[in-house]
C-alpha cells in the first residue's frame, strides 16, 4: 500500500492541497432546499490591509466553524470580501503620492485622485485575500465582494434614501468629533480615550463695571476665545446675584452673560463653568437651551481662525501657551493645577480630537436602537460569552445620534443634490443633474459616508439586497458572526439595527466574540512596540496547521491570548506525531484493509472505539457551544495519549503475528484514524486531508466533504472500557515504580498479580509484557504465590508484586545508593554550615536564606529514602 513521505513538509503539501480544493469547487455553496444553510460573512479586512495575527485568529475560528458545519452536511457558505476603509485607504494613497511624486490630492483634483485610489486598490487589494488563502480559509471566493462594487453601492444608496425619507437621516449643525489630522468628522465610536497628564488653569472673568470677578477652571484655555456665557447653578447662593449680569471675556473683551443652568455642579470646583457651545458637547446643549451664539474659533486643521484675534493662524497648542502667558501678564491667571484626564483620540492616527460644531449628516439613533436592544434582550441574538451582551446593551441604551458624513473623497458619496438656483436639497437613489423643483443645475454633496455606514449592511448587501435574490432568501439571516470585542460598537451594533430596519430580520443569531492576540508579555502587538508577529512568517516556518492549532488551543471565548513561538513548535510536533503514527498504520496495512469494522473486536479495540465515540460526542457538543479551545485540547489528548501511546502500542503484537489475521486490528486502525482525522480536520485541514487521501476508506472524496464523525450507541462499550482502564492503570503503576527505581526498559521483571478478577487481568498478559516490560505474568488469587523480597503495588482490584532481584542487581544497587548517601550527606553538611554561620544568616537576603533551608529539607528527605532503600536490600 502506498505510504506517506518519511517527514511531513507543510511547504510541499499546503499550496498543492489548497489548489485541489479550489479546483474541485469544494468551497462553493448554492441554495439547496434539501440542506440546512449555515452562513458566515467574513468581517471584511481593509482593502489596503496586510494579514496580522488578529486576522489569523479571526479567520481560523471562522474556518473551523465552516468546515465543521460543511462536514455535518449543511450548505455552508463563508462569504469573503474587503472593505474600502475610507480614512485608512485615503491616507495611505495620499502618503504614497506625497512620497513618490510630491503631490497632494488637491494637486490632482477629486476625479484624478479617485482614479489613483482605484489603481491602488487593483494593485494591492487582493494581497490580503491571497494571504487568507495561505491560512487555509475555505471561503467561497466566487462570491468575493467589495464595499464599493456596483451592487453594494446600490444597497448603500437604497438605505440612505429610505432612512432619509423616514426622517431618520437629517442634516444639522451639531457638535461632532473632529480629527485635525485626517481633516474629517468622526463618530463617537471612532474616538478612543487615553489617560493624559494635563492641567486645570484657573482664570478670572471680571464682572462688567465692577471689581468683582468669578473664577473658572478649564483644561483647554484656548477655547475661551469662543466662550459665549458663564453658567452657574440656579440655587447656588454665592452667584445668585450675578445671574443676568455681564462678564468681560478675558483677552477678547467681548461681553458675555452669566446664565443659570442645572447642568452646573455647584459643589465641583468654583461652581462657575465657561460655556463654549461650538467646542464642547455639554456646552452645545446648554447653548441650545439658552439660545447662545456659537463662536467657532478653530479651522479644520486646529489652527485659530479670525475669531481668535491676535492668535489667528497659531496651532491650538501654540495658542494655548500664548494665551496662558497673556493671562498671567494681565493678572487674570489665578493658579495652575496638575490634572490627569481622559482625552479623546482619533482611532486611526491617535491625534487628539477636537469637539466642534459643524454642519454634518446624522442618523437618528433612538428609533433604531429600540428594536436592536430588544433583539438581544429577547434572545433573538445571543452573545458568546454572554457578558458582552451587557456591554452592547449599555452602549445602545446611551447611544447618541450617529454622525455619518466624512470630509473625504474616497468612499460612498452622500446622495444629496443641491440646486444652485433655488437651494432645494434632493436626496436620490440615482444621480440627478437638474433640480426637480425648478429645473436648475444641481451639484452633489462633497462628503462621503462613514465607512461603518456601508459595512453595517454587509450581511445582507453581500447577498444581493435590495433585490430579492435566491441567495438572500436562502442564506439570510446568517448564522453566526465571529469578531473581536473591540468592534462591538463600530460594527456589530450597527449591523444589528441595520438588518432589523432594512430586512425585518436580525442579521445573525449568534455573535461569537474572541479576544485579541497579545505578545508573550501580554502587550498589544503594535508597530510602535515592534512586537508584531507576522503570521505568514510563522506559516513559512511551521506550516498553517501549526499556527491554526496554536490559535485554537489558546482560545477561550472573549478572552485575550498570549502568543508564544514555543507553542507553535509544540503544535508542529503534534503534527509530526500524527504523521508518524499514520505512516506506521499505513506500513502495516495489507490490500484488504478498509474502514469497515470487523464483527469480532478485542478488548483494546472496544476500548479505543468507545473512547473515539465519546470524543466525537464531546467535540461536537463543544463546537456547537463555541468551545473551540476545549474541543481541540480533547483531540490532542486522544490522539497523542490514547491512540498513539496506548492503542498503537497495544496492537503491535497483533500486527506482527502472522497467525492472527482473523483478529487483525488493521480495520480498527483505519476506522479510528480516519474518523479522528475528520474531527481534527476543521482545526488542521492540510495534514488531515493529506493523510486521509492515503487511507483505504469507503468515501474517497475530500475529507472536507466527508461525513462528520458522530456519537453512536453501537460503539458504546462501558464494561470493556472499565476493564481496559484497570489494566492501563496497573501498567502505569508498574512503570512509575520502575522509574523511581531507575530500572531501564531493557531489564524485564516477573509480575505476580493477586486478584479476585483473574479473567480480567489475564486479558492484559500481552500488554503487561509489551508495555510494562514483564518477563512473565502470573495472575492468581492465591497469596502463596507472592515472592519473597518483592516490591508491592496496590491498584484498583489487584495487588502487584515484583521480585526485587528482577528489578535490580543487589550489589550494584547497594553501591549506587551508598554513593548517593555520601553525596547527600555532603550537601546537608554544606547547607548546615551556611545556616550555622551568623554572617550568612544575618547579611544574606531573606529569600536566599530561606532557599538554603528548603534545600536542606529536600536533601534530608532524599537521604531518608536512600537509607530506606539500603535497609530493604540487607
Amino acid at each position: 500500500m502506498k505510504n506517506l513521505d518519511t517527514k511531513y513538509d507543510p511547504k510541499q503539501v499546503e499550496d498543492r492541497i489548497y489548489q485541489t480544493w479550489q479546483d474541485g469547487g469544494y468551497f462553493h455553496a448554492s441554495p439547496n432546499p434539501d440542506k440546512k444553510p449555515f452562513t458566515i460573512v467574513i468581517p471584511p479586512p481593509n482593502v489596503t490591509g496586510q494579514l496580522h495575527m488578529g486576522h489569523a485568529l479571526d479567520e481560523t475560528l471562522q474556518d473551523i466553524l465552516i468546515r465543521y458545519h460543511r462536514m455535518k452536511g449543511e450548505e455552508a457558505l463563508w462569504l469573503p470580501g474587503t472593505d474600502h476603509a475610507g480614512i485608512a485607504t485615503q491616507i495611505r494613497v495620499e502618503e504614497y503620492l506625497r512620497e513618490t511624486e510630491g503631490l497632494t490630492r488637491h494637486d490632482l483634483g477629486r476625479e484624478k485622485f479617485l482614479e489613483r485610489v482605484w489603481d491602488w486598490k487593483e494593485k494591492y487589494g487582493n494581497r490580503i485575500i491571497n494571504q487568507l488563502k495561505k491560512l487555509g480559509s475555505s471561503c467561497d471566493w466566487s462570491r468575493e465582494r467589495f464595499t464599493m462594487d456596483e451592487q453594494y453601492s446600490k444597497a448603500v444608496r437604497e438605505v440612505f434614501v429610505n432612512l432619509y425619507n423616514k426622517g431618520l437621516i437629517y442634516q444639522g449643525n451639531r457638535i461632532i468629533n473632529w480629527c485635525p489630522s485626517c481633516i474629517t468628522a468622526l463618530s463617537d465610536a471612532e474616538v478612543e480615550y487615553a489617560e493624559q497628564a494635563g492641567h486645570f488653569w484657573h482664570i478670572k472673568y471680571m464682572v462688567k463695571d465692577s471689581d468683582e470677578y468669578v473664577v473658572i477652571a478649564t483644561t483647554r484655555p484656548e477655547t475661551l476665545l469662543g466662550d459665549t456665557a458663564v453658567a452657574v447653578h440656579p440655587e447656588d447662593e454665592r452667584y445668585r446675584h450675578l445671574i443676568g449680569k455681564t462678564l468681560i471675556l478675558p483677552l477678547v473683551n467681548r461681553e458675555i452673560p452669566v446664565i443659570a443652568d442645572e447642568y452646573v455642579d455647584k459643589d465641583f470646583g468654583t461652581g462657575c463653568v465657561k460655556i463654549t457651545p461650538a467646542h464642547d458637547p455639554n456646552d452645545f446643549e446648554v447653548g441650545l437651551r439658552h439660545n447662545l451664539p456659537q463662536v467657532k474659533v478653530m479651522n479644520d486643521d486646529a489652527t485659530i481662525n479670525s475669531f481668535g484675534g491676535k492668535y489667528e493662524g497659531l496651532d491650538r497648542y501654540s495658542a494655548r501657551a500664548q494665551i496662558i502667558s497673556d493671562l498671567d501678564k494681565q493678572g487674570l491667571l489665578v493658579k495652575i493645577e496638575d490634572h490627569s484626564h481622559n482625552v479623546g483620540q482619533c482611532y486611526r492616527c491617535s491625534t487628539t480630537v477636537e469637539p466642534i460644531t459643524s454642519k454634518q449628516w446624522f442618523v437618528k439613533m433612538k428609533p433604531l436602537a429600540g428594536p436592536a436592544l430588544e433583539s438581544v434582550k429577547d434572545g433573538t441574538i445571543k452573545f458568546v460569552p454572554e457578558r458582552f451582551a451587557k456591554i452592547y446593551t449599555n452602549w445602545m441604551e446611551n447611544v447618541h445620534d450617529w454622525c455619518i458624513s466624512r470630509q473625504l473623497w474616497w468612499g460612498h458619496r452622500i446622495p444629496a443634490f443641491y440646486c444652485g438656483e433655488c437651494g432645494e436639497t434632493t436626496v436620490s437613489k440615482e444621480d440627478i443633474v437638474s433640480c426637480p423643483k425648478c429645473g436648475g443645475k444641481t451639484h452633489q454633496d462633497e462628503d462621503v459616508l462613514d465607512t461603518w455606514f456601508s459595512s453595517a449592511l454587509w450581511p445582507f448587501a453581500t447577498l444581493g439586497w435590495p433585490d430579492k435574490t435566491r441567495d438572500l432568501e436562502y442564506f439570510y439571516p446568517t448564522s453566526v458572526l465571529v469578531t473581536a470585542y473591540d468592534i462591538i460598537f463600530f460594527w456589530v451594533a450597527r449591523m444589528i439595527f441595520s438588518g432589523l430596519e432594512h430586512t425585518g430580520d436580525a442579521p445573525f443569531h449568534t455573535v461569537f466574540i474572541h479576544g485579541i492576540v497579545r505578545d508573550s508579555q501580554g502587550r498589544k502587538m503594535s508597530k510602535s512596540l515592534g512586537n508584531g508577529i507576522d503570521p505568514l512568517e510563522i506559516i513559512d516556518q511551521y506550516g498553517a496547521d501549526a499556527l491554526r492549532f496554536t490559535l485554537a488551543t489558546g482560545n477561550s471565548p472573549g478572552n485575550d491570548m498570549r502568543f508564544y513561538k514555543e507553542r507553535v513548535e509544540s503544535s508542529r510536533n503534534f503534527a509530526n506525531k500524527i504523521w508518524n503514527a499514520s505512516r506506521f498504520v499505513l506500513m502495516n496495512l495489507d490490500d484488504n484493509a478498509s474502514d469497515t469494522l470487523p464483527e469480532n473486536l478485542e478488548l483494546e479495540d472496544k476500548w479505543i472505539l468507545s473512547k473515539l465515540n465519546v470524543l466525537a460526542g464531546e467535540v461536537t457538543e463543544n463546537l456547537d457551544n463555541y468551545e473551540l479551545g476545549i474541543a481541540v485540547q480533547k483531540l490532542y489528548d486522544f490522539i497523542w495519549d490514547e491512540f498513539c501511546d496506548w492503542y498503537i502500542e497495544m496492537v503491535k503484537p497483533r500486527l506482527t503475528d502472522q497467525k492472527s489475521s482473523k483478529n487483525s486490528p488493521q480495520n480498527v486502525l483505519v476506522y479510528v484514524l480516519s474518523n479522528v482525522l475528520k474531527l481534527l480536520h476543521p482545526f488542521m485541514p492540510f495534514i488531515t486531508e493529506e493523510i486521509y487521501s492515503y487511507l483505504p476508506v469507503e468515501d474517497k472524496d475530500s475529507i472536507m466533504v466527508s461525513s462528520w464523525c458522530e456519537y453512536t450507541s453501537k460503539l458504546d462499550f462501558p464494561e470493556d472500557v472499565s476493564q481496559m482502564e484497570l489494566i492501563k492503570n496497573a501498567i502505569k503503576a508498574i512503570r512509575n515504580i520502575r522509574a523511581e527505581m531507575n530500572v531501564p526498559p531493557s531489564k524485564r521483571a516477573k509480575l505476580v498479580i493477586i486478584t479476585e478478577n483473574t479473567d480480567l487481568f489475564s486479558q492484559g498478559d500481552v500488554f503487561f509484557k509489551k508495555l510494562a516490560w514483564a518477563s512473565d505474568v502470573i495472575v492468581t488469587n492465591e497469596r502463596s504465590q507472592i515472592p519473597e523480597n518483592a516490591v508491592s503495588l496496590v491498584v484498583e482490584k489487584a495487588e502487584i508484586f515484583i521480585p526485587q532481584s528482577d528489578l535490580v542487581d543487589k550489589e550494584k544497587e547497594i553501591e549506587r545508593l551508598k554513593g548517593e548517601e555520601k553525596r547527600l550527606r555532603d550537601e546537608i553538611k554544606r547547607v548546615e554550615g551556611k545556616l550555622g554561620n551568623p554572617g550568612f544568616v544575618n547579611k544574606a537576603p531573606a529569600e536566599i536564606v530561606e532557599n538554603e533551608r528548603e534545600k536542606g529539607k529536600k536533601y534530608q528527605e532524599m537521604l531518608d529514602k536512600v537509607l530506606a532503600g539500603l535497609e530493604s536490600l540487607k
